[in-house]
């Protein structure tokens, strides 16, 4: 049987159930014609023996000796148009005056149930006998004068099973026929329409695929979890359990009742896939892939795919904050080296005086600049960051400018240092970019970081070409970029996301050859804001 395909034991399995249905069915049909048969036999039988018991004849015979000459006769007759099998009649005596067997007649009877009726009690009973189980009626026979004078017993064979059925065999070999034919027919279908549910696939074929699918979920680098479109958890890999830190049997549970901010059930909501979105979940840097799943154009649940980015983030932060610094100290380095040869160049010319107050001056400017930024900005990836830029514009002609009056002790909520980094980085990037085909004798760009108890915001404005108004309704998608030469079309869309990320504001102003500026707010709360530092 193991080795026997699926069609094959589908169509076994609901055949014999078909079997055993009517078998069943036959056995009940058959003990309910029995009962009816025997409810037929009492009646008939009582009929018969009162009809017997009301005869003058029989009454006046039976007081006779030799009576049952008269008796036999008459019995035998009616026992032929009642389609009795016997009927007997005695006198109080218990002297048979009929029977079927003739050699009994005038003899007495010895029967154990009939005593009742020679006290005048009517009555069946139910016994076997020679001829099968038979159903015997009692009725008492009284005279004129309703004194008793014998008893009258009528018996009726009960039908056997065999007999039922050899009575009904026409129909139950039509019924058993259809039966067969119909139930080979269903089981057929029935099997081709399971195997075709299971694309051909045999159990053991499904079995070894289930456990490959759950070896390979199990052993992926990214953590995956599947819900149905009622939020039930269909898939909980190990990988995901270990970046959420959970444990236990997840599958069939509510997704909400394990994890509230995966953001799976909005792909249910919504039927929309999101691609490489970086959230936050459970305090971890999360890059999540969600994506809703269809079958047959219907939405049956979604899969996400998750990526721990919380290490990689860090390391990434590092690595920014030290290529800011790097940055910086190459622009310092090249414009200290300007300075250097400008100095020996005085004191060659004889002017000591005047190369010592630009050193001075220098090493001032210097001191003031890195001073400002470490005591007004917390963090030192972006103050590296502001360094760097303040440098790239000098080396650039480009003024760049950070507001005397900007703070940052802390970072809104949902974000890090390395949204900041970026965020400032693509702006004032874009900043830059605003001049390359600009001819203007100064060229500015101002930058504001402002804190308070409830809000953070950031100002970024340059005097630089602006942006032609049809290119602000894109200005944030992915992939759009003016600069066709250098631009990826990603900056933007980056500081977009990770506006939407601290659920901020952004405003662009902009006006054709007078520059742009662009100002972002943040909500941010002391217990939830991440400290800078």
């Amino acid at each position: 049987m193991k080795q026997l395909p699926i069609r094959w034991k589908i169509m076994i399995l609901s055949y014999a159930v078909v079997i055993f249905s009517l078998l069943i069915g036959g056995i009940v049909i058959v003990a309910n014609i029995q009962q009816t048969e025997e409810r037929d036999l009492r009646l008939r039988s009582m009929n018969t023996a009162r009809t017997v018991a009301g005869l003058s004849d029989i009454k006046n015979a039976i007081q006779q000796p030799n009576g049952w000459e008269i008796v036999d006769p008459v019995v035998d007759e009616i026992r032929i148009i009642n389609e009795s099998d016997y009927i007997v009649v005695m006198n109080m005596d218990k002297i048979r005056f009929s029977h079927p067997v003739k050699e009994k007649i005038g003899t007495s009877s010895t029967g154990e149930d009939e005593e009742p009726a020679f006290a005048e009690h009517i009555y069946s009973s139910k016994a076997k006998g020679e001829i099968g189980t038979v159903i015997r009626t009692f009725v008492p026979i009284k005279d004129a004068d309703l004194n008793q004078i014998g008893v009258v017993v009528v018996g009726n064979r009960v039908p056997g099973v065999i007999d039922i059925m050899a009575g009904l065999s026409k129909e139950i070999g039509l019924i058993i026929v259809l039966t067969l034919l119909f139930g080979l027919a269903g089981s057929v279908l029935l099997a081709n329409h399971i195997k075709k549910q299971m694309f051909q696939l045999e159990p053991f074929e499904i079995k070894r695929m289930h456990e490959e699918r759950t070896a390979t979920f199990h052993s992926m680098n990214e953590g995956v979890i599947a819900i149905d479109n009622e939020e039930i958890i269909t898939i909980f890999n190990e990988k995901a359990k270990k970046i959420f830190n959970v444990t236990g049997q997840l599958v069939g549970q509510p997704i909400r009742s394990v994890l509230k901010d995966t953001r799976l059930p909005e792909i249910v909501e919504k039927d929309k896939a999101v691609y490489n979105e970086e959230i936050k979940v459970s305090g971890k840097v999360i890059v999540s892939t969600r994506i809703p799943i269809h079958k047959d154009d219907e939405l049956i649940g979604a899969v996400a795919i998750f990526q721990d980015r919380t290490e990689v983030a860090k390391l990434a932060e590092e690595l920014t904050g030290v290529k800011n610094f790097v940055e910086a100290l190459r622009v310092q380095s090249h414009e200290h080296m300007n300075k250097l040869h400008t100095i020996a160049g005085l004191i060659q010319l004889g002017k000591p005086e005047k190369a010592l107050q630009l050193a001075h001056n220098a090493a001032e400017e210097q001191e003031n600049v890195t001073s400002f930024l470490n005591e007004k900005i917390k963090n030192d990836a972006v103050a590296g960051l502001l360094l760097s830029k303040i440098k790239r514009g000098k080396e650039l002609g480009i003024q760049v400018e950070v507001d005397p009056n900007s703070h940052l002790a802390a970072f809104p909520n949902e974000l890090d240092q390395h949204d900041f980094v970026v965020l400032l980085g693509n702006l004032i990037e874009n900043a830059f970019g605003s001049f390359e085909e600009m001819e203007i004798d100064l060229k500015s760009i101002d930058i504001s970081i402002e804190q308070s108890a409830g809000m953070c915001g950031i100002l970024v404005e340059d005097n630089g070409s602006g942006i032609l108004p049809e290119h602000l309704p894109k200005l944030y998608e992915k992939g759009f970029t003016v600069n066709k030469a250098e631009g990826t079309g990603y900056g933007l869309y980056l500081v977009k996301q990770i506006v939407d990320k601290g659920r901020g504001d952004i405003q662009v102003s902009t006006q054709l050859g007078e520059g742009t500026s662009f100002m972002i707010t943040f909500p941010i709360d002391k217990e939830d804001g991440a400290n800078a530092s």
